[in-house]
């Protein structure tokens, strides 16, 4: 394993998939709802706590993804708690705006199985089309 710079005892307990990320579930701090999980890498965990707010590695655009760098929905950090086998963060955090999913729900966790489908169980508080000044999801 190479070595990462700016490196530091609490960052090298991460457990770090192959990719070099680690789950991270973001968390009501006031209801204690899950609103989303996403994926963080070394940078982008260390941007969350030098900024305070929560910075994600996005797969699927291959780069830094500040929440509500579009939508203004930003995550402020309370607290980052590290799971038993390190390969999991949970962090509290107050949503700004109420809406942490892209879909313009509180949560990304809308939909529940009810028999053989997945009902929605969430209103969209607000139309996506209108939250994002570039539509890039």
């Amino acid at each position: 394993m190479s070595s990462k710079p700016n490196t530091s005892p609490w960052l090298e307990q991460v457990k770090w998939n192959a990719d070099g990320l680690v789950a991270a579930i973001a968390q009501d701090a006031k209801s204690g709802r899950v609103l989303m999980m996403a994926w963080m890498n070394s940078e982008s965990l260390q941007l969350t706590i030098s900024s305070g707010d929560a910075v994600y590695w996005s797969r699927s655009r291959n780069k830094l993804w500040r929440k509500g760098e579009s939508s203004g929905h930003v995550q402020k950090i309370h607290s980052i708690a590290l799971d038993c086998d390190g390969d999991a963060l949970l962090m509290q955090v107050e949503q700004i705006g109420g809406i942490a999913c892209h879909t313009g729900r509180e949560s990304c966790f809308y939909r529940q199985l009810k028999g053989d489908n997945w009902q929605s169980m969430e209103a969209v508080l607000k139309d996506p089309a209108t939250m994002y000044k570039s539509v890039d999801q």
